[in-house]
């Protein structure tokens, strides 16, 4: 049976046998206390040891190391066996690295999403370095008769300067693997890093160029079957009735089967699917209110003043600060729905068996993959198998399960395997969105220009919480007051890349540049004051670290000469976001009368840089991700139906409306925190506040292109 895009515990094995046996060891993701283990190939084989990733070191000097986290382009397949190389003082050259699959019971967070991956995994990741570098010591050290402190390492090679001697590391690798390893190991100081912090090519780039099968899309079994799913065409309608005969007696198709509120043409290609699936003759009936985006701005406008709010924060005594100011600030700021449109549309395959089910394709959250697939068959979890594929793009849209569960339904009813895809036009219209938001900003100055009170109303779609009521400036004003009301929709809404933040950095850095204004104040220094405030007298718990914020406001004014450039119109933006912390300044000028977009500079603290030239990636592609929606990304509904289907009519950044991104990395030491999102929620503010410097414009309502102000300066 021909299977392309197959990884796996059998990999590593493969890998590792090829190498001629070595140092085998064990390592735990999920405790980071716990010691590194030296294990017998046999029991690796077997399964019989519970650990859950591996390092080997094989006869042939090869280095290889399972990754389980979903690699979605976030670089982490690279930077994982980076932090390992490190330690071990390996060549890079030398490193393997293998997709691990799902393995709930060993794995604490086999997850892609939060930007969490490498905050969790960094000690642990080092232990395994670093006791596979001191067993390596140790039996070069027997061996020659040396003490161990005389022994040094670098570039895989084990060296003992008084006698001369050296070897590789696979010459000791099979030695070093009939030694325990010990309870504790001295880690680097990060003084000493070679490798970490240097620019390293992603280890898939070759295969990605070359079009090996790598993603989910790739992914072929013999014998499988397609399936095409016809969805409900808007939101609120449910299944009626299906006429499938004309589908049924098409070429190629298989059966025609539904399931909750879909019907799926099966077949032996897509192409047949997708041309059986336009004679479909579907019947649905109405089951929910079928909004449009008139009924959504309505709905906003009322439950902005009549909602009942959720208090989600209050400090001090709001309604005195408002009623003593000597002067109000008050503005409203509105996104609309996106979708996540990733390159590679959703896709999935699953074959349910009679003894389980194996599931292949790309998720962010493989282990809700299998709690549903186990929901929809009856196996228990241990039965069904998750292999994970590499992933062409998530934005929080893989986060769910919908497509495998799809897959799942699809192969359990027609009793074979089943590989679903997804046309563009389903992923736009189906998908689940960006929520739509409004905010409703509210600052009080006293007389001497100071803030004394602040509130802020969210108010979202099927958003949950959209306020992130412990961000700053939360803990900089005495008399604050953020609430929340949410509208329930039959649209379908999930996270999106930077969740909440995405917008809200938008509006509320956008509102304290009006606030600056308004108290007659510079933008940086009116932040840096609020942020000393939130320091020394703080106003209720702050739940972020002041030092960090400042010390990218300051580098980021420093790197774009903040304020000093003639003919230049600087906007600023900071936000707190997944542990890390981004500033940014957007430059405009101004040619011809009209304002154009030259540079963005970001200062970025998200601790220790593992992959310069993966973390550059990630932030410029954070600012361009964040820039592009918030002047163009604009998902509307009529009746309940998306009225874009494809990138015709959904507007995205071109290629020449990008700017210069210049990025800058605060060097503090300390540990990584995350870098996937947090570039993304600063963008839209410093592009919208340089805006308004050059037109005395502002821009309160995404997408830019959609708002009065811009449509009169574009």
């Amino acid at each position: 049976m021909k299977t392309l895009n197959q990884t796996s515990r059998r990999d590593f094995m493969k890998f590792a046998a090829a190498a001629g046996g070595g140092l085998f060891l064990g390592f735990n993701w999920s405790d980071s206390k716990a010691a590194p283990v030296v294990v017998d190939a046999s029991q690796i084989a077997a399964g019989s040891v519970k650990f859950n990733s591996y390092l080997s070191i094989g006869a042939d000097n090869s280095i290889t190391i399972v990754s389980p986290n979903p690699e979605i382009g976030q670089g982490i397949k690279t930077a994982f066996p980076m932090v390992v190389a490190e330690e071990l003082d390996a060549d890079w050259k030398r490193v393997k690295t293998v997709q691990g699959n799902l393995d709930s019971t060993q794995f604490e967070r086999q997850v892609t999403g939060g930007s969490g991956a490498v905050p969790h995994s960094w000690e642990r990741l080092r232990k395994a370095g670093a006791t596979a570098r001191h067993l390596l010591i140790e039996a070069a050290a027997a061996k020659w008769g040396v003490p161990a402190s005389e022994i040094t390492t670098a570039d895989s090679k084990l060296m003992h300067k008084a006698s001369g001697k050296s070897a590789s590391y696979g010459e000791f690798a099979e030695a070093a693997g009939k030694l325990t390893a010990p309870t504790d190991v001295k880690l680097k100081d990060e003084k000493a890093f070679k490798l970490i912090g240097q620019s390293v090519r992603n280890v898939d780039n070759k295969n990605i160029a070359t079009g090996k099968p790598l993603f989910g899309l790739d992914f072929y079994r013999e014998g499988m079957l397609f399936a095409i799913i016809q969805r409900p065409k808007a939101f609120g309608y449910k299944l009626k009735s299906v006429d499938s005969a004309a589908a049924k007696a098409m070429p190629g198709i298989v059966d025609v089967v539904t399931f909750e509120n879909s019907v799926a043409v099966v077949g032996k290609s897509t192409w047949q699917c997708q041309k059986a699936r336009q004679v479909l003759k579907i019947d649905y009936e109405k089951a929910a209110d079928l909004e449009s985006s008139e009924d959504h701005n309505r709905i906003f406008s009322n439950l902005m003043d009549n909602g009942e709010a959720t208090v989600r924060r209050k400090n001090g005594d709001v309604e005195t600060a408002f009623k003593n100011a000597a002067k109000v600030i008050k503005a409203e700021y509105q996104c609309p729905f996106l979708p996540h449109s990733p390159l590679e549309p959703m896709n999935f395959f699953a074959h349910v068996r009679e003894d389980g089910v194996e599931l292949v394709g790309p998720t962010q959250t493989p282990d809700r993959a299998r709690g549903e697939a186990a929901k929809i068959t009856g196996f228990p979890p241990e039965k069904i198998t998750v292999e994970i594929t590499r992933q062409g793009g998530g934005f929080g849209r893989r986060l769910s399960a919908d497509f495998a569960i799809e897959a799942v339904h699809v192969s359990k009813l027609v009793k074979a395997p089943v590989k679903v895809i997804w046309t563009r036009e389903d992923d736009m219209t189906g998908g689940t969105y960006r929520p739509a938001v409004r905010y409703r900003f509210e600052a009080a100055l006293d007389k001497n220009n100071e803030l004394i009170g602040y509130k802020l109303r969210g108010v979202g779609i099927n958003s949950g919480n959209p306020t992130r009521e412990d961000n700053f400036p939360s803990g900089s004003v005495d008399n604050l007051l953020i609430d929340s009301v949410e509208h329930k929709s039959a649209i379908t809404t999930g996270p999106w890349r930077a969740p909440i933040t995405n917008f809200l950095a938008y509006a509320e850095q956008s509102f304290i540049d009006e606030v600056a204004e308004a108290a007659g104040k510079d933008p940086v220094e009116f932040r840096l004051a609020l942020l000393e405030k939130a320091k020394k007298s703080p106003a209720g718990e702050v739940k972020y670290d002041v030092d960090r914020m400042i010390a990218v406001i300051k580098l980021a004014a420093e790197k774009s000469n903040w304020g000093k450039k003639k003919g230049v119109h600087q906007g600023f933006s900071v936000y707190f976001s997944h542990r890390s912390y981004v500033a940014q300044v957007g430059e405009v000028v101004v040619e011809k009368g009209k304002p154009a977009l030259k540079n963005i500079i970001a200062a970025v603290d998200c601790g220790i840089v593992i992959n310069k030239s993966g973390s550059l990636q990630q932030v410029r592609g954070g600012v361009v991700d964040g820039l592009g929606h918030a002047m163009y990304g604009n998902m509307t509904f009529k009746g309940g139906t998306p009225d874009q289907s494809n990138f015709n009519g959904f507007r995205l950044i071109r290629m020449n409306e990008i700017p210069e991104v210049d990025v800058h990395f605060v060097e503090n030491g300390i540990s990584p925190t995350g870098l996937g999102e947090p570039a993304l929620p600063p963008a839209g503010g410093a592009v919208a506040n340089a805006f308004y410097k050059a037109t005395k414009q502002r821009l309160r309502n995404q997408p830019f292109i959609n708002d009065a102000a811009f449509k009169g300066i574009s």
